[in-house]
């Protein structure tokens, strides 16, 4: 065991590209064994690994970015909008939605992306379901919610947004209604607005934490307003089987697990990284093998 350890840290060398994930926490990350576990496959001279991060050290760890030739940094809360003036370039739409998850060092010139809204694209896409002129409620306002829906709407879906809180749901059709020039519809998260929303809706979509480990009986939506016309996609990966997409399923529905949107979005940044295509199904395979742990 100590003979492996050692021959592993011995391939690491001043060629070693640095990758890694800057947010506060870090600790909870599955890109870490994701990543690496790429590399090693691919046989990448590439390393990551997460930085903690605080508020106030931001732009001193983009400055050390820079300096060390760090080549790519996820990054994750609270930093994802703040981030931004600290960058010399940002992708369009992850400027449109004022939210970066991922940085790329091009001799010394930083370049923001959103892969988050790509990866849940992708994780529809593997499952063939379109969503252009498609109707998709969203339940949730935070930051992920907010990735989902700018991503629907730039390919033409119509979003209505389910939320407890009516002001933050308000604040983000705004900026959405801004961005795309369409009417977002906001509905309060109860039984009688989803079921009069959710008549007419073919993608459902939890971005909330509802139904997370270890509250695995909790669910945003009632069972018996889900039918088998529905794509239900639930961004919560742990568990693997939520309590949404175990009623969706009894109904009838087509299911997308969260795993699947964590390791796409992962797999996106992975490329941008490297150049390489990324062998999802490893990194997939290591994400929930980490979570059983």
């Amino acid at each position: 065991m100590l003979k492996r350890k050692i021959m592993k840290e011995a391939t690491i060398s001043g060629k070693t590209k640095v990758c890694g994930l800057i947010g506060d926490p870090v600790e909870h990350s599955m890109s870490p064994v994701m990543h690496n576990a790429a590399y090693h496959q691919l046989g990448l001279d590439y390393i990551y690994l997460p930085f903690h991060v605080k508020k106030h050290k931001l732009s001193k760890a983009i400055d050390g970015m820079r300096a060390l030739s760090i080549k790519g940094l996820n990054v994750t809360i609270p930093h994802k909008a703040t981030v931004i003036p600290f960058l010399d370039r940002v992708d369009p739409l992850a400027l449109k939605m004022g939210a970066v998850n991922t940085i790329v060092n091009d001799g010394g010139e930083l370049t923001g992306y959103n892969t988050d809204a790509e990866g849940f694209m992708k994780s529809l896409l593997e499952k063939g379901v379109s969503v252009q002129g498609k109707k998709a409620a969203i339940v949730g306002a935070g930051g992920v919610a907010r990735s989902i829906a700018f991503a629907l709407m730039e390919k033409g879906t119509d979003v209505r947004i389910h939320n407890r809180s009516p002001e933050r749901a308000m604040q983000l059709a705004r900026e959405l209604m801004g961005a795309f020039n369409r009417r977002v519809e906001i509905f309060p998260l109860e039984k009688d607005s989803l079921k009069k929303s959710l008549e007419s809706v073919n993608l459902l979509i939890n971005a909330t934490n509802v139904g997370t480990n270890p509250e695995i009986n909790d669910t945003p939506v009632p069972s018996e307003l889900l039918n088998s016309g529905m794509v239900i996609f639930d961004v919560v990966y742990n568990p693997l089987q939520t309590r949404l997409l175990r009623d969706g399923e009894a109904a009838g529905a087509m299911t997308i697990h969260g795993i699947d949107m964590l390791v796409f979005q992962g797999a996106v940044a992975f490329e941008k990284f490297t150049g390489y295509k990324a062998p999802v199904g490893l990194m997939k395979e290591k994400a929930i093998k980490q979570l059983g742990k």
